[in-house]
């Protein structure tokens, strides 16, 4: 068995069902790690004025939403006066916990902000409306169509070039809470020019809130599949992106690296982009990998993770760094979500070629992968049934057996009583992939036997009433075939391979 099965390719490259499968998968985990991190990399960032803030306007109450007295101020001819109203609608718009932004924008108020953003000669009244606008894009899709139609990405662009560094952020912050919509607004800013001034402001000495904003626009520039990112447009900013890896600064590293996770989270020609800077990306991910900071540990898995869904010689890469000897560390972190993520990844590993499965085994993986299948929530039990049962499907005789040694039926039989009809399929496929390794080496009634005493005979008895008409199948198969009298009369009679 020197290649692996028709199965396994399918599982990773070529396949249709299993590519989307696995796709899906992937998908699935990226919901739920949002909603886990929550703050800790958002799509849209409002700008709040936080206490202490040395702004003279802070110190008077926060101004009640007047929208004919502040209508009337923005049309007065009194600079003063217009300055005054700008900034009221920004403190508002800033203080509040839920922003009126919905009735800022049915007062009509958005045409007079847009009119301020480009008043040059007056930069502390372009600040402010920069920032009104900045929250304002922070809202709904819906809200935030409403100041891109009216212009403000060509505008804001525009302004990423100002000498003023706090105007040149607040069109950075502006920027990020645009593109971070979706895809059309993301690709709207690249039309009009985004990447090149940001990158020019990555290479300037800015303060590190600056440099913060600046990486979390680029990771938003990489954000969402339906459609990706221009593959000339990740190119651009790739490099820049590798280089604040290397940043010191915990948040910048962060959001980093899920830019870099969003980018391998695609075709394998945009997999292909990353790894070519493997030289310079890989020894500084083994770091991050051993860093101890969860915040940043998990994007820097997920881009492993996503390069090892390609093809066997972008895993080859992979393994060839040296990155999976941090993977039994991770897969008994005290974080079950990194032992789900370090699963995942070495699903996709031993759904390689028998090489790659081995290089799982040399490392000391295989009994770390049954432990998280023993004892492991149940998201991560998924993921390690697949590892298992990928192995077991690709594997040679030598290491499905050491599968056997390091425990796995007992637990896979555990998990027989799972709800989860997709979960059931992989353990039932593992399981008559073990059975039929077994018997090329004549070695069918141990394991059967080893199934009935984890009480896994039964379970598979019981799953013949499964709802599920593959369940069903698979469960009715494993019994007609190893357990059924004649099934069991066909082992007795079987010569031994010595024999034959």
């Amino acid at each position: 068995m020197s290649e692996p099965s028709p199965r396994i390719r399918n599982f990773k490259n070529g396949g249709k069902k299993d590519e989307e499968e696995n796709r899906r998968r992937r998908n699935e985990v990226n919901v739920e790690l949002r909603k886990a991190r929550k703050e800790d990399q958002l799509m849209k960032r409002r700008q709040v004025t936080q206490e202490g803030e040395l702004d003279p306007s802070e110190l008077t109450p926060t101004p009640t939403f007047n929208p004919v007295e502040i209508l009337s101020k923005l049309q007065s001819h009194d600079r003063d006066t217009q300055f005054s109203a700008v900034q009221g609608i920004r403190r508002i718009l800033s203080k509040e916990r839920q922003p009126p932004i919905e009735m800022v924008i049915n007062a009509g108020i958005v045409p007079h902000l847009m009119k301020y953003l480009q008043l040059s000669q007056d930069q502390k009244i372009q600040f402010e409306a920069a920032w009104a606008l900045t929250n304002i894009a922070s809202g709904s899709s819906e809200q935030t169509k409403v100041i891109v139609d009216a212009g403000a990405i060509p505008l804001f662009i525009k302004l990423l070039t100002s000498p003023l560094t706090n105007i040149c952020e607040q069109a950075v912050w502006a920027l990020g809470n645009i593109c971070g919509d979706g895809p059309d607004y993301r690709n709207l800013t690249i039309k009009h020019g985004i990447i090149p001034p940001l990158l020019s402001l990555v290479k300037q000495k800015t303060n590190i809130s600056f440099v913060r904003n600046i990486t979390w626009v680029l990771s938003n520039l990489c954000r969402n599949k339906n459609p990706a990112t221009p593959l000339e447009a990740i190119k651009q900013l790739l490099p820049d992106l590798i280089e604040l890896v290397y940043n010191e600064d915990k948040e910048v590293v962060t959001d980093a690296c899920w830019g870099l996770s969003y980018i391998t989270d695609g075709t394998e020609d945009r997999i292909q982009l990353v790894i070519d800077y493997r030289n310079r990306l890989f020894s500084r991910l083994d770091t991050l990998l051993r860093c101890g900071v969860v915040s940043v540990i998990t994007p820097a898995l997920r881009t492993v993770g996503n390069i090892v869904t390609g093809d066997d010689e972008q895993t080859q890469r992979v393994i060839e760094s040296g990155l999976l000897k941090n993977f039994p560390a991770l897969l008994q972190h005290h974080k079950m979500s990194i032992q789900k993520e370090a699963a995942w990844t070495i699903s996709n590993i031993t759904a390689g070629l028998v090489s790659q499965i081995q290089a799982i085994i040399d490392e000391g993986i295989v009994p770390l992968i049954v432990k998280v299948l023993t004892h492991g929530d149940f998201k991560a039990q998924k993921e390690a049934v697949w590892a298992v049962t990928n192995l077991t499907a690709g594997g040679t005789i030598e290491q499905i057996s050491l599968l056997v040694f390091c425990g796995v039926i007992p637990p896979l039989c555990d998990l027989l009583t799972s709800k989860d009809a997709d979960v059931l399929i992989v353990i039932l496929e593992a399981l008559a992939n073990i059975l039929k390794a077994a018997d090329t080496v004549n070695q069918t009634l141990d394991i059967c036997r080893l199934i009935e005493e984890a009480e896994g005979l039964d379970k598979i008895e019981q799953l013949q009433k499964h709802v599920s008409e593959n369940v069903y199948q698979m469960a009715l198969s494993i019994i007609d075939k190893y357990f059924s009298e004649d099934g069991a009369e066909e082992q007795t009679i079987a010569p031994k391979v010595s024999e034959q």
